[in-house]
């Protein structure tokens, strides 16, 4: 499928600003991937001594995708670190809740402890169990999330001790009052050279079985042969949910598939990464304000990657950023981002941003995006008018508050127009994606 041509004039002006833009945020990737392998050292360091205290949690040393997503990122959202605890995952039992609705699409359950299990006793113990009623002849407890990230806790503060006394990371890396017990995971400041690193704390259940929710997502197109079968072969894995329950998560998942992209001929992670950038510093004035996140953003790529399929739609750095900003816009002003392996989850739902106001800003980018390319105040100047074609103008100025516009035909002739689509099912495929959370209840105001 051919991509979309610019006019010659625009590409002879904007492409040596786009690849400007893009070698800038290229040559800090590789001091933000070393700052970030710093700070995991330290806290690798010091969840070692946390298994030497209480074996029941264990060291994740392969998180080199971490470090990988992390250098893609401009902006500083805390970043996940998994205590895997030491469990035979497939010997619990997974029950759901009673009288629980599912929120908003999570697969939340309690994990039982069964009677006539073997090998368990370290999880029936006061300080991570609550013991069942005598009538319940198949389940002796539960294991309680809560409880488990309190005991990750004191041991996390113990550990910080140790490990300062006896000088095994360096002095101001880390600091135990920096340590906050939130509801679903413990918060840790980390700093490596001028950086702090952020660090959400995450205990985690793996397992080997997949869900079989995902069965359905493994046919999607857009990815390297046989890839989404073998990542999402792999377990899906079990963390905090409430203080009782816990969830799956497909976080490793997601991340295993952004991979996956960047394995791929074009500019598909760059244009993740120009997003993310402009994003962190116009959008959200450098972070200052709430807005899109890194995985929101992440989302819209995965997406957008099941929709443009064909290699040349990836070929022009400008024009993949503009198939993600498409897909975004699409999002902003429908307020439905659906998750890409569970697509009745609403990601924008329930967020507490003014969706208004960003889709504002996301046009005016798409509009006008010289002003926001530039890396120096001394790159600004008199900015000139819009280089872009008449069909995506229109497109990218599809008013926000009449979703309408963007759940009819109308849509569909303006994305024929602009991207030349012969093939209408990769159309119908575009809407039916942002028609599965129609049923979500609610919407934000």
């Amino acid at each position: 499928m051919p991509a979309p041509a610019l006019p010659t004039s625009a590409m002879a002006v904007q492409v040596p600003l786009w690849h400007h833009y893009l070698q800038a945020i290229r040559s800090r990737e590789a001091p933000r991937a070393q700052d970030f392998q710093r700070a995991e050292n330290v806290l690798l360091t010091v969840l070692e001594r946390v298994h030497a205290l209480d074996p029941r949690f264990i060291v994740d040393y392969s998180r080199g995708l971490e470090a990988f997503q992390f250098a893609l990122r401009s902006s500083e959202d805390p970043m996940d670190m998994e205590v895997p605890l030491w469990v035979d995952a497939e010997a619990l039992l997974i029950e759901e809740p009673e009288a629980t609705q599912p929120e908003d699409g999570l697969e939340l359950c309690h994990l039982g402890v069964p009677r006539e299990g073997a090998g368990l006793e370290r999880w029936t113990t006061e300080d991570t169990f609550t013991a069942s009623s005598e009538g319940d002849a198949k389940c002796r407890g539960h294991i309680v999330p809560s409880k488990v990230l309190c005991v990750l806790k004191d041991l996390l503060v113990a550990a910080i001790v140790h490990c300062k006394h006896h000088s095994l990371i360096a002095p101001g890396s880390l600091n135990a009052a920096s340590l906050r017990e939130e509801q679903l995971h413990l918060s840790l400041l980390v700093s490596s050279g001028w950086r702090t690193i952020s660090f959400h704390v995450v205990p985690v259940v793996r397992r080997k079985l997949g869900a079989p929710a995902l069965e359905g997502v493994q046919q999607m197109p857009g990815f390297p042969e046989g890839s989404l079968r073998r990542i999402l072969s792999q377990g899906v894995d079990l963390v905090p949910a409430s203080a009782q329950l816990w969830r799956t998560s497909t976080d490793y998942l997601l991340t295993r598939l952004l991979g996956e992209l960047g394995s791929l001929q074009g500019h598909r992670l760059d244009s993740l990464s120009i997003l993310d950038r402009v994003n962190h510093e116009s959008w959200r004035d450098s972070g200052q304000t709430d807005g899109l996140t890194f995985g929101h953003l992440k989302m819209v790529l995965l997406w957008a990657s099941v929709l443009f399929l064909a290699p040349e739609d990836w070929a022009e750095l400008q024009g993949a950023v503009y198939r993600l900003l498409v897909v975004l816009l699409c999002c902003l002003a429908t307020r439905k981002l659906p998750h890409f392996l569970h697509p009745q989850r609403n990601l924008l739902q329930g967020s507490g941003l003014d969706l208004g106001a960003i889709y504002q800003r996301v046009e005016g980018f798409a509009s006008q995006p010289e002003a926001a390319l530039r890396i120096h105040a001394t790159h600004l100047g008199r900015s000139p008018p819009p280089r872009i074609g008449s069909g995506l103008k229109a497109l990218l100025q599809l008013p926000a508050s009449d979703p309408t516009y963007w759940a009819t035909a109308y849509f569909d002739v303006l994305l024929d127009k602009v991207f030349n689509i012969q093939d209408k099912d990769r159309i119908s495929a575009m809407q039916s994606i942002f028609q599965k959370t129609r049923t979500l209840g609610g919407e934000e105001s």
